[in-house]
């Protein structure tokens, strides 16, 4: 029995593991397809493509897994994707955007306004929490092995066009216009930074904290969420109680 169990947690670990892994194949994925859909399909000529594929290779996706990603942006396989946001309001009336990228619009739909009846929410119409969010170019330097000083970095990115940076332990955060992200990531680029991530997100402009009796709906809520094959990204105006 002891060998049987040991043989099935080990099974289990590498199930959990795969599953990961899939995941982010299958987030990485998404982003291949994004960034060969809005600019140029061969990375040589596409910087955005370019770092999305080194991060498929640092995460040891398979090669085929990123080229049918491509093609599917250049119309190859037949498949045709389109990007929706959809907005709503999680237990205790925070602010919720979710954003797809689906072959199959009803079916997302359906999918994601069940997980927010399910955990005590309601999806929103079009333009209900939008608002509350900024749209801002989003750029991470990590800070493991780069002899860069704080004050240096600052300086570097306001020369490439950035509006402000965030430091900490670990890396260095850099806001930009959303217009001005790949100008910025461009500049950046070219003095030699190894970018970890260059894109366009949403940042509440301010937050609402989960009641503690709502907390179980709020987080399983944004798992079911994130779960979903279709979801691109969750941003939440919210906060969590510190206990």
């Amino acid at each position: 029995m002891s060998g049987h169990s040991k043989w099935h947690n080990i099974q289990g670990r590498k199930n959990a593991q795969d599953a990961k892994r899939g995941k982010i194949f299958q987030k990485i994925s998404r982003d291949l397809y994004q960034a060969a859909k809005k600019g140029d399909p061969d990375p040589e000529n596409n910087p955005q493509l370019r770092l999305v594929m080194e991060k498929a290779r640092a995460a040891n996706m398979p090669k085929d897994n990123v080229q049918r990603a491509i093609d599917k942006a250049s119309g190859i396989g037949g498949a045709k994707f389109e990007e929706i946001t959809y907005e709503g309001y999680g237990p205790g009336g925070t602010a919720i955007m979710v954003s797809a990228l689906t072959d199959n619009k009803n079916r997302t739909a359906a999918a994601i306004r069940s997980a927010f009846t399910h955990h005590g929410g309601t999806l929103g119409t079009s333009g209900s929490v939008s608002y509350m969010f900024d749209r801002k170019g989003y750029i991470v330097i990590l800070r493991d092995g780069l002899d860069t000083d704080e004050d240096t970095m600052l300086m570097d990115a306001l020369d490439a066009g950035a509006d402000d940076m965030k430091t900490s332990d670990d890396e260095f955060e850099i806001f930009t216009d959303p217009k001005s992200m790949d100008d910025v990531r461009d500049a950046l680029q070219e003095k030699g930074y190894d970018l970890d991530t260059a894109e366009v997100r949403l940042f509440p402009e301010n937050t609402t904290e989960v009641p503690e009796d709502k907390i179980s709906q709020y987080t399983g809520l944004i798992d079911e969420l994130a779960e979903n094959d279709d979801v691109q990204d969750v941003y939440e105006a919210a906060t969590l109680p510190e206990e």
